[in-house]
């Protein structure tokens, strides 16, 4: 049974479909935007490689993958596949991923939201920047973090 935090996803929309697209061709191109990289994952059901622009966190030296839009196709399928690619321009670094508990996710949040805040603060009902840590505990489970290795 999927609960109702399971299931939220933020689909994108407006304006936002066309920025998407103008950092996806940029990362492409090698330029990346605040840490953009492409993320390539094969499909849960098809095995095809699925694409998608995402900031890529660096926390203590740590890589992470955070979904803001809550429970994508990109995190389905990435669960499944256990890992992906993550590209710039030419370069491309397969990786591996554990997804993380919801006690882990607060400081995560707290530095993912204080860099991309301003980009991501539509997926919420609040202001998510300067959230407390009881209010990031509260979304956590919300929103899906995984830790590269």
């Amino acid at each position: 049974m999927t609960t109702a935090t399971e299931s939220r996803h933020v689909q994108a929309a407006g304006i936002e479909i066309y920025f998407n697209k103008i950092v996806h061709f940029l990362t492409r191109k090698g330029i990346s935007l605040f840490g953009t990289r492409i993320l390539a994952v094969r499909g849960r059901a098809s095995g095809e490689w699925r694409t998608n622009p995402v900031n890529l966190l660096t926390y203590d030296g740590v890589r992470y993958l955070v979904a803001p839009r809550g429970h994508t196709q990109w995190v389905r399928n990435i669960r499944v596949a256990g890992g992906g690619e993550l590209r710039l321009g030419r370069r491309t670094e397969p990786f591996t991923v554990s997804e993380l508990p919801d006690e882990l996710k607060v400081p995560l949040l707290r530095h993912y939201f204080k860099r991309w805040g301003w980009e991501v603060a539509r997926f919420f009902d609040e202001d998510i920047k300067d959230a407390d840590d009881e209010r990031l505990a509260a979304i956590a489970p919300t929103v899906p973090v995984f830790r590269i290795g």
